[in-house]
Order: structure tokens, then C-alpha cells, then sequence
């Protein structure tokens, strides 16, 4: 929402100051891929220095599901265990971990923790499912009812699932609706790919007859993010719409709405069981066992680059297929942990003061921070402390470097991790918050002169999932387009998603791609028959 309304700033701005002969206000390059009051005024200039309550751990022998009270008013039944098989199970070691919630620092649920017998006993599962379910053979319109069938059931249950999401990640509620929005419109997509995705005939005479098929890998192995947790499930999940079947590791600090859509399929029977298994946990114990287990064909990952290439390593000693979305850094959308987010503005330095007031005000007066619950919270919380406390200190080493604040810089001081929207000014190109991931509401602003220069600044990064370009010039936006190195490049809109549209980055933001037919690539084997007549 910020970034939509953060477009329409600019090219207001644009039509206020510009003649349109002018080059466009703003290029912004990723480093990648409502809500009435705010809950704090009062600024807090330190960090707390605390640990991760999210890291809290222990043994228990806990109920398979708890009853928890969501600040809508609505309560509803929370999932706790494993779900393995189509059943919902506790770990083998009884162990368990605590997830808080990031607006109000308050315990929320304690979900059991996944070691390695417990995905070894998933992944089992999932073969089993793979070799005899009728999942992976069966017509393919069978598996696109099932698509079809929990695309509905989410739609019924979304503002819980919205509110859940909320709940245990902080991004506004307002946010959290788009996602369940889009997620439902991805699971239909997919579904009317499942029987018009396949191989081909090739001719090479009459002597033979030759075709490909596009055949299912088997179980593939899959790790999302905090930032998106329902929607990465859903962006991941397609990938079993072709035969394949999964276990999907949720982050340790977001698990909750993967649980309960994992009893909407348990309650509804939308998979056979094994087919989709979810095992909560952290990601050196569990992420390792998943990506380390023989039996796994294939890792899809979301998250930041330094962890997908220590993933590759671990993959490539089975000879894994990979598929990385990697690269990570933000704004104020999604309270700036969006892969695919703008953290830098490159203006025309025709344009450049004006347009720094314009957007300060903007920032000041109109991204709303806050309670997620609220109807015009713009930014919610940071996801955890750590998380939290990596901004600060990324925003401390700005002013250390010689940029200047020009909004926010502190953290807010009420209870949650809440950040100011933070701008900085007369930032060097090797800046480190110009060059290394932040993966906040934190965005650098630097002036250009000419086409090439922004240009060779945009491309001075060793990431490349997305850009954006504000033109009403056609011509210069195919010119830089395609010069740009970036999976995505948004013109005149930013973070605006289609599920038939590939997404996906250049350079170490990743190896594949998701969404439209282009994912579907990434989650099969091409097999080539010959028939000599």
C-alpha cells in the first residue's frame, strides 16, 4: 500500500515540478524477492539488546492445538503439532519453542519443534504419498480440484488467516488481507495450469515419432520466510500442482497460519495424505536435515542470499535441484521486510530538493505506524527483536558514514518493535546501507545527472530481483529497462504481483523463478522418448 501511495506522490511530484519533456522523477533499484492510532509517539534511541524471545525453547508435553483470542475479537482453534501424513503429530522429542507477538512483545502460542527423526519421518511420508497416492499419476485435473478446493477455503476463512498472519509476523492487518488476496489468486492460476502443462511432439522425420513429457520430481523440500509466511507457502505449493510432493519448513518466528491451513486441508481432505507436510522448526537442525536428506530431489528456498549459497553447498552433495529467491531489503510496505522493496530512490538532480520535501512530508505525515490492528496502521512491527535491532544499527552506521537523516532514525517506545520510517540523504554509492541488506523501513535517496549514470549506479550491486522506473517517456523506459539487471522491473507501479507473471532475480538474488507457467519448469524432469517406426 505504501509503495501505491508512494507512486502517486511521485508522479504528483512529478507534474508539479517537471515539464514532461523531463526525464521521470525517480528510479529505484531492490537489493533482491486497514489499521486508527498509533501505538507509540515517545522515541526510544537504543536498541534493547535482548534475545530473541522467539529463541526461547524447551521440552514440553503439549496439547496438539490451543484455543487463542485474536485482537479482532475472534477466537479460534490453533494447530500446535507437526503435520505429517495428514495428521497433526508432536515431535518425537517432545520439544518445543514460543512465538511472541512483535506489536506487543506477549507470548502467543508454544508450536512443537521439528529435529532431524521428525523430518526424516515427513519425508518418508511424502515418498510413500509420491510412489503410491494416486497424487502424481492420476489425471491432472484431479490434482487442479484440489487447488481449486482449498483456493476456496481459503476465501472463506481469510480475515482469520489475515489476522493471523498479523498476529505473529506484525505487518498490518490491512497488508496481511492483500496477501491471503493474492495467495487465493495464485492456488487458481496454478490450478488451470495442472492440465495444460506438459511436453511436446518434435519432428525429425518419418522414421520416427518423438515426444517430451514434463514428469514430477517427487518430494521436493521447502523453506519460507518470516516476511510472507502464508503467501510464500502458497507461491511454493504450486509446485506440487504437477505430481510432486512436499515438506515445507515455516520460519520458527511465523508458524501459526501455515498450522491452521494445514487443518483446513486435514478437516477438508484436500490432499491425500503425505502429500503436503509442514514441520516447524529452526532452520540449523531442521532446514539442514531437510536439504541434507537423500530421499529430497529438490530445495526451494526464500530468504537471504548468505543462507542460499550455504544451502546450494549442502544440495549439491546430493545433486539437488534448486530454486532460490534470495537478496533482501525494504521500505515501509509490509513494515519494510519485502524482498522485492525499493530501498534506493535515484531522483534527477533537477528535481532532487524538491522532491526530498515533498517525500519527508509524505513520510512524516502519512505512512501511520503502529498497532497491526488498526484501520490506517500503514507499518506494523518489525518481525523480532534481532530483526530489529539489525536496522537500528544499520541506520546508526548511515550516520557514521557522513549520510544524513532527513526522517526517522529511532525506534518508537512502547511495547513492540516498532521503527520510524527512515530517509536518508546525500548517500555514497559505497555506503554500506547503499550496498548491504537492511531488510527495513529504511531507504537511501541520491541524486543523478544523466540516463547512463543511473544506470551504472542501479546495476553497482550484487543484487537483481527487482527495479522500478517513474517515465511517462516511452522510449527511455524500454532503453533502460532493458539495461537494467533485475528479474523484474516495474514501470510506473511498484511490488504489483500477477500470478501468471514470473518473478524471480539476476545475479545473487537467485536461481528460477515463481509464479506463471515459468515455475513449473523449475518443479519437473523433461523425459524424451524416440519410437522408431
Amino acid at each position: 500500500l505504501f509503495l501505491k501511495l508512494l507512486i502517486a506522490f511521485c508522479s504528483k511530484a512529478k507534474s508539479d515540478i517537471l515539464d514532461d519533456s523531463l526525464l521521470t522523477i525517480a528510479f529505484r533499484f531492490s537489493r533482491s524477492v486497514g489499521l486508527q492510532k498509533n501505538f507509540a509517539t515517545k522515541l526510544r534511541p537504543s536498541t534493547t539488546g535482548a534475545i530473541p524471545k522467539v529463541l526461547v525453547r524447551g521440552y514440553a508435553q503439549i496439547p496438539l492445538e490451543t484455543s487463542i483470542k485474536l485482537p479482532t475479537g475472534e477466537e479460534y482453534v490453533q494447530p500446535t503439532g507437526l503435520f505429517i501424513n495428514g495428521e497433526f503429530v508432536p515431535s518425537r522429542q517432545k520439544k518445543t519453542f514460543e512465538v511472541f507477538s512483535p506489536a506487543t512483545e506477549e507470548l502467543i502460542a508454544t508450536i512443537y519443534e521439528s529435529r532431524e527423526d521428525d523430518v526424516d519421518i515427513a519425508i518418508q511420508a511424502a515418498q510413500n504419498a509420491f510412489d503410491h497416492s494416486p497424487w502424481a499419476t492420476s489425471d491432472p485435473s484431479f490434482r487442479a480440484l484440489a487447488f481449486f478446493k482449498l483456493a476456496d477455503l481459503i476465501e472463506q476463512h481469510a480475515e482469520t488467516l489475515a489476522s493471523i498472519e498479523s498476529l505473529d509476523n506484525g505487518k498490518s492487518l490491512g497488508d496481511a488481507r492483500g496477501d491471503v488476496a493474492l495467495g487465493i489468486a495464485c492456488l487458481r492460476s496454478a490450478a488451470g495450469w495442472a492440465d495444460k502443462f506438459g511436453g511436446k511432439q518434435i519432428e525429425t522425420g518419418d522414421d520416427y515419432f518423438n515426444f517430451t513429457r514434463r514428469e514430477p520430481i517427487g518430494v521436493v523440500g521447502q523453506i519460507i520466510p518470516w516476511n510472507f509466511p502464508l503467501l510464500m507457502l502458497i507461491w511454493k505449493i504450486t509446485g506440487i500442482v504437477v505430481g510432486n510432493t512436499s515438506v515445507l519448513k515455516t520460519a520458527e518466528s511465523t508458524p501459526l497460519s501455515a498450522l491452521y491451513l494445514c487443518n483446513l486441508i486435514k478437516e477438508n481432505d484436500v490432499f491425500p495424505p503425505g502429500v503436503f507436510n509442514v514441520v516447524s522448526g529452526f532452520g540449523k537442525i531442521t532446514g539442514n536435515a531437510l536439504v541434507e536428506h537423500p530421499l529430497v530431489r529438490k530445495i526451494a528456498f526464500t530468504g537471504s542470499t548468505a543462507t542460499g549459497k550455504a544451502l546450494m553447498k549442502k544440495a549439491a552433495d546430493t545433486m539437488k535441484k534448486i530454486t532460490l529467491e534470495l537478496g533482501v531489503a525494504g521500505i515501509y510496505y509490509n513494515s519494510g521486510e519485502v524482498c522485492s522493496a525499493g530501498s534506493r530512490l535515484y531522483v534527477h538532480e533537477d528535481i532532487y530538493d524538491v522532491f526530498i520535501k515533498k517525500l519527508v512530508d509524505f513520510a512524516n505525515s502519512s505512512v501511520k505506524v503502529g498497532n497491526p490492528f488498526l484501520p490506517d496502521t500503514i507499518q506494523g512491527a518489525q518481525n523480532s527483536v534481532s530483526q530489529l535491532d539489525k536496522i537500528l544499527k544499520y541506520i546508526q552506521i548511515g550516520t557514521e558514514e557522513g549520510a544524513t537523516v532527513l526522517a526517522g532514525g529511532k525506534r518508537l517506545e512502547e511495547k513492540g518493535y516498532f521503527v520510524q520510517p527512515t530517509i536518508f540523504g546525500d548517500v555514497k554509492p559505497d555506503s554500506k546501507i547503499n550496498k548491504e541488506e537492511i531488510f527495513g523501513p529504511v531507504v537511501t535517496v541520491s541524486k543523478f545527472k544523466t540516463v547512463d549514470e543511473v544506470v551504472k549506479l542501479a546495476n553497482d550491486t550484487e543484487y537483481g530481483l527487482a527495479a522500478g522506473i517513474q517515465s511517462n517517456d516511452f522510449n527511455k523506459v524500454i532503453d533502460v529497462s532493458r539495461r537494467l539487471k533485475a528479474g523484474t522491473v516495474w514501470v510506473n507501479t511498484y511490488n504489483d504481483y500477477h500470478p501468471m507473471v514470473p518473478f524471480g532475480g539476476f545475479k545473487q538474488s537467485g536461481i528460477g523463478r515463481e509464479l506463471g507457467e515459468e515455475v513449473l519448469h523449475n518443479y519437473t524432469e523433461i523425459k524424451s522418448l524416440m519410437i522408431y517406426s
